[in-house]
């Protein structure tokens, strides 16, 4: 079922209706929220749901068998491993599916928050609230709305040790204050929403199709299984010490790394994290110069140390000349006329195994210009290596695409939701 959006004028903040201007759009009232329709309340959270929560289980109260415990890890994944509790549980903390959970403790856009439970009937474990509502008066896919929008709010009262974990408390939660429509107005702004959602929804998978799609290209192209149209011949198998010379960066702490300033510079960590196969654009800049190393475009970098070995496997190829790389980088410098760097950024990635086994170290790993050496791999013509590149860098353009329209989408949704959760845009 679809709504059509009746056009609305403009509605201030509730400071906007002061003496200077004390007319009242027709058909709304001023109220301590602002401006909302006349035929709306303003209704606390502690009002108008009931926040039942969880059972406080110990490890020693799990079984192999019994009632599924509905924990925050099945809440993220209903298809995660479940333990059981055989101990009488009341009703009212059984959930069964549909049911409203909000997890009150958790991460910032993973655990924390509410979802409608799609997995198995079971019993509610501790830090999550099952919350119930008079549909008569409020809606649940209306209250999943409600909940997702003033998340916000709920996070500015969280008490938490850390930013990004929240943990609020049932007595800051039910004073919250939000405007409520009429039960067939929130049908329809819950219809409008879930349609955004199905949009999102289906961009997710293409977006995931397309990655995989990639995937399986990068494997098959990288190791001659496919050729594209146009070339063949056998590939030459090599190490990269034999086409390869090997530097490494130098200097640039973090102290040293400035947002405005005159050269730029690649820091080692930003390799884990900021980089991925190819390096078009730096995100950071630096002032200091002196006893630098400088890039030459085509260099392929990858990270010399980490906690983990597996962070190690990372290479990226930075397209640019004089750009300041800084100690702990790995710079392996080839030939441009013989050897495109992101066509061998994209093979040691794709050979991770490869470069795990080259590592050394037990507390904290590294990774050597004379260990890279050994990395062996078969190359081609610089025109296959090319077309390669171009293959890949048109289907990241497609996947870019798809996630720049999602992201629009999102945001879309968002002003859609305030609009609608505010009665600054109806719907008949």
């Amino acid at each position: 079922m679809s709504y059509d959006v009746m056009s609305v004028q403009e509605v201030s903040p509730v400071h906007d209706f002061g003496a200077e201007n004390p007319v009242m759009p027709l058909g709304f009232k001023q109220t301590e929220l602002g401006v909302i329709p006349e035929d709306w309340n303003i209704e606390s959270i502690g009002k108008v749901f009931n926040l039942v929560n969880g059972v406080a289980f110990k490890p020693s109260d799990w079984k192999q068998q019994g009632t599924p415990i509905i924990r925050i890890q099945n809440l993220n994944d209903p298809s995660a491993h479940f333990n059981y509790s055989q101990l009488p549980v009341p009703e009212r903390n059984r959930v069964a599916t549909g049911d409203l959970l909000f997890a009150w403790s958790g991460t910032v856009g993973t655990s924390f928050g509410a979802r409608i439970w799609h997995g198995p009937e079971g019993v509610l474990n501790q830090h999550i609230f099952k919350v119930t509502m008079d549909e008569e008066h409020i809606t649940r896919r209306f209250s999943l709305i409600v909940f997702s929008r003033v998340e916000e709010d709920i996070a500015k009262q969280a008490h938490g040790f850390k930013a990004s974990f929240l943990h609020v408390k049932k007595s800051d939660l039910i004073k919250i204050k939000l405007p409520v429509p009429p039960v067939y107005e929130q049908r329809a702004i819950a219809t409008t929403l879930s349609d955004v959602d199905a949009l999102l929804e289906e961009l997710d998978r293409l977006i995931t199709k397309k990655r995989d799609i990639k995937q399986g290209t990068v494997q098959q192209l990288l190791t001659g299984e496919t050729r594209l149209p146009g070339f063949e011949g056998e590939w030459k198998t090599v190490s990269l010490g034999d086409i390869a010379a090997f530097y490494k960066g130098k200097g640039l702490p973090k102290s040293a790394i400035s947002t405005f300033g005159e050269q730029p510079c690649i820091h080692y960590g930003e390799l884990f994290t900021q980089y991925g196969v190819k390096i078009e654009k730096t995100i950071s800049r630096t002032d200091e110069r002196f006893d630098s190393f400088l890039s030459a475009a085509n260099d392929v970098l990858m990270p010399t140390s980490d906690v983990t070995p597996s962070g190690l496997a990372k290479a990226s190829c930075v397209t640019s000349d004089n750009v300041i790389l800084g100690g702990d980088i790995l710079v392996i410098r080839t030939d441009p006329n013989r050897v495109n760097g992101i066509f061998l950024s994209s093979i040691i990635r794709n050979d991770a195994d490869q470069v795990l086994r080259l590592v050394t170290g037990t507390t904290v790993y590294h990774l050597y210009g004379s260990d890279m050496k050994k990395f062996i791999f078969s190359i081609q013509s610089l025109a296959e290596q090319n077309a390669i590149v171009a293959t890949f860098s048109d289907m990241d353009t497609e996947i870019q695409a798809l996630e720049q329209r999602r992201k629009k989408t999102a945001e879309l949704k968002q002003g859609m939701m305030w609009d609608l959760l505010t009665g600054r845009t109806r719907l008949v």
